[in-house]
């Protein structure tokens, strides 16, 4: 099983950025908890704070990443403005689980849309980092139908 988690813009400063809303673990915490939860799992990680790397990263993933059985997407405030990011996921062949940290329907009204949700497999959200293993359990279930 192989599962990538890639990981949009400033969510390289979890557990420092607005700690109230995104929680106190960082994104090491989170792959350390992933490894440990699914330890028959490899794992790829990926973070960038730039549009066109995820865009790279997942046509990359989607093409190239042998055995790939999904992707965890949290692509942070894209979600709401990378028709980019949906178009990418659209187009590999690997099926991709949205996650947000928090329920961003319970967020600004510009957080309630998701440009990516009718490309994605599902989403998962408002369920701070534990949306990681929601997500990863899916996939690998979704793997072994």
């Amino acid at each position: 099983m192989k599962i990538a988690i890639v990981n949009g813009p400033n969510l390289n400063l979890l557990g420092k950025r607005q700690p109230e809303i995104y929680g106190l673990r960082t994104l090491h915490d989170i792959e350390l908890s992933l490894r440990e939860e699914f330890a028959d799992t490899d794992f790829v990680f990926f973070q960038s704070n730039s549009e066109g790397a995820l865009v790279d990263e997942l046509q990359r993933l989607g093409y190239s990443e042998p055995g790939l059985d999904g992707i965890v997407l949290n692509a942070g405030a894209y979600t709401h403005t990378s028709l980019a990011l949906a178009d990418a996921i659209a187009a590999i062949p690997v099926p991709v689980a949205e996650v947000h940290l928090s329920n961003i329907h319970a967020r600004e009204s510009i957080r309630r849309q998701s440009l990516i949700a009718p490309v994605c497999a599902g989403s998962i959200c408002g369920f701070g980092a534990d949306v990681y293993i929601l997500a990863t359990e899916a996939l690998r279930r979704m793997a072994a139908r």
